[in-house]
């Protein structure tokens, strides 16, 4: 299929269909967006068994004797600064979701912004200087004012020129995820970046 470019672009890019022209699934997407949530989440943090707390190798007194009760290391949980006896351990959200399955969910979502005219392709995106005017300036020759611009690599004047931006974000092909995309109004794609998406979705 051909994608057009942006207004003032005449040209063309042709593109793989399964990479672009997929029904959308919204039960899949939900599920990849909501195990990427899930795996940015902290678990709480975590308290130390006695095998886990640093010291205690030697014996503090020897076994008989002493008068005093037996113990074989200072880090047992009857003393200050032993380990707990059941220990809370740091809790796990992620969620696993194999890669074809994340595939297919990247591909729905770029089929949908494609249907529903929000992804917006451009032969090139770069701004003169890292500057919040430039970019700005940048955005409104698209008719965007909100949203997230995708390169190939990384361009240090679009990624410091978008610091004070609130609503925009820029992010390379590598980091990509379905969270992003989808609360996106609008999704600023360079067609180098287009052809990496491609070739990993296809």
């Amino acid at each position: 299929m051909k994608i057009k470019l942006a207004a003032g672009e005449k040209k063309d890019v042709t593109v793989a269909d399964g990479a672009f022209a997929r029904d959308f699934n919204e039960a899949l997407v939900h599920q990849a967006v909501v195990a990427h949530m899930a795996g940015a989440r902290a678990g709480t943090k975590a308290q130390k068994t006695r095998s886990q707390v640093r010291g205690g190798g030697k014996k503090p007194w020897r076994q008989k004797g002493t008068g005093r009760a037996r113990a074989g290391t200072i880090r047992s949980p009857l003393w200050r600064g032993g380990g707990k006896i059941f220990a809370a351990s740091t809790r796990s959200f992620e969620q696993k979701l194999n890669k074809k399955m994340y595939r297919a969910a990247m591909a729905s979502i770029f089929s949908e912004l494609l249907r529903q005219e929000r992804l917006v392709v451009v032969d090139s995106f770069t701004v003169a200087e890292p500057k919040t005017k430039a970019m700005i300036a940048a955005l409104q020759a698209l008719d965007v004012t909100s949203g997230v611009v995708v390169l190939s690599e990384f361009d240090a004047n679009v990624f410091l020129g978008v610091r004070n931006l609130p609503h925009v974000d820029v992010l390379t092909v590598s980091g990509l995820n379905p969270v992003s995309l989808v609360g996106a109004d609008k999704v600023v794609i360079t067609v180098a970046a287009l052809k990496q998406v491609e070739g990993w979705l296809s």
